[in-house]
């Protein structure tokens, strides 16, 4: 099977692609209006983009109706925005966020989480997430789809400061990720949940660049 997706349908009963780039992290981000509304939405169009320094990037669709999502005016106008890391634990919380609430309505209050706030900025974060980024916007990128939904806005931070709740280190000072048990987004309406680690060393290669870049910070 194969087909040319800017002239033709998907020949199965649901498009393949978003289940073809699998699994993507969750960008669970918190933000807040200039009004003091609170917000929290998950993205799956969420990355990394580089450690030296640490920077991030998430795109967010627009709606049909052709808003903008509040986590996007929310960082274009405040200037933060907070990641917080999805969990299993969270799981429930973060389907709960992903809710398509009117703006002065806090998805806080719908998902049963504690508001805890950034120490850079004001901005809420989820306190029983246990892996934090506080996020400084640096620009937005907007992409035109072939409708409303499909056109993107991109936006660009720089990670100015991480927390990381103790309990989930492990002796050697690695982030104990079975025990967190992140999950990340599927196609459809699947996720995955990471439970499984294995380790594989490219060869010859410097083993402080598994961490970042050698004789920097981390």
């Amino acid at each position: 099977m194969k087909y040319d997706p800017a002239t033709e349908k998907s020949p199965l009963p649901f498009s393949p692609f978003k289940s073809c780039t699998v699994p993507r992290p969750i960008g669970w981000l918190s933000s807040v209006s200039p009004d003091g509304v609170a917000n929290l939405a998950p993205y799956s169009q969420w990355q990394n983009l580089t450690f030296d320094p640490p920077m991030v990037m998430f795109s967010a669709n627009q709606y049909p109706d052709g808003r903008r999502k509040d986590t996007v005016l929310n960082a274009e106008q405040t200037g933060w925005f907070v990641w917080n890391m999805a969990t299993w634990d969270l799981r429930e919380a973060v389907n709960i966020s992903a809710m398509a609430l009117p703006p002065h309505e806090s998805e806080f209050d719908r998902c049963g989480v504690t508001k805890g706030y950034a120490e850079l900025a004001p901005i809420p974060l989820v306190a029983e997430s246990p892996v934090h980024f506080e996020c400084r916007y640096l620009s937005t990128h907007r992409m035109t789809g072939d409708s409303n939904v499909g056109t993107i806005d991109i936006v660009f931070a720089k990670v100015q400061r991480i927390h990381i709740d103790d309990n989930v280190l492990t002796p050697d000072g690695r982030l104990d990720i079975p025990r967190i048990k992140p999950i990340a987004r599927m196609g459809y309406f699947d996720y995955t949940v990471v439970t499984d680690t294995f380790e594989m060393q490219v060869p010859n290669a410097d083993p402080a660049e598994a961490f970042g870049l050698a004789g920097q910070p981390t």
